[in-house]
């Protein structure tokens, strides 16, 4: 069986995370989660990511580092969650979602979060307690889609300013 990946997004900004509730599908709705969405065939983790972010909450953002681990969210479909730096937007609920909060690390239990995405918001709190969430934290354990930083930004604005 081929397993797809759902990616999360720990989307850090000022010591805060983003926690998104959901507001479906029923059996879902009301529960709080890292927001994401399924990667594409043909589109790495990241880039999945950085689309995600934009379709569900209009903000641009930046994939940083990869959680370590994976948890099963129903045969075929694993999740990866990243660290994620906002780069520009205010994030609004767009898609799937009715609610956002940015929660400091004593806040993170505050809200009932989906069972699959505590292991990572945990380890997202633990990186933003440390003051290591949502900074260029590449080197580590995460996969990296083989382009240095510069490179990916240097492509973002060359396709935003239409290739001037």
């Amino acid at each position: 069986m081929t397993v797809r990946v759902v990616v999360g997004g720990a989307l850090c900004h000022e010591g805060r995370l983003l926690a998104a509730r959901r507001s479906a599908p029923p059996e879902l709705a009301g529960r709080w989660e890292l927001p994401g969405g399924k990667a594409e065939p043909g589109e790495s983790v990241p880039e999945a990511l950085v689309r995600e972010l934009r379709e569900e909450l209009g903000v641009e953002a930046e994939a940083l580092e990869r959680i370590p681990g994976e948890w099963p969210l129903r045969p075929g479909l694993v999740l990866h969650v990243w660290t994620a730096r906002l780069l520009s937007g205010e994030p609004a609920p767009l898609e799937d979602h009715d609610e956002l909060r940015w929660l400091g690390p004593e806040e993170l239990d505050s809200v009932d979060w989906l069972d699959q995405d505590r292991p990572a918001v945990a380890e997202a709190g633990r990186r933003l307690r440390d003051g290591r969430a949502g900074r260029d934290g590449r080197a580590g354990h995460g996969e990296r889609d083989g382009r240095d930083g510069r490179a990916e930004r240097r492509e973002r604005h060359t396709r935003s300013h239409g290739g001037a």
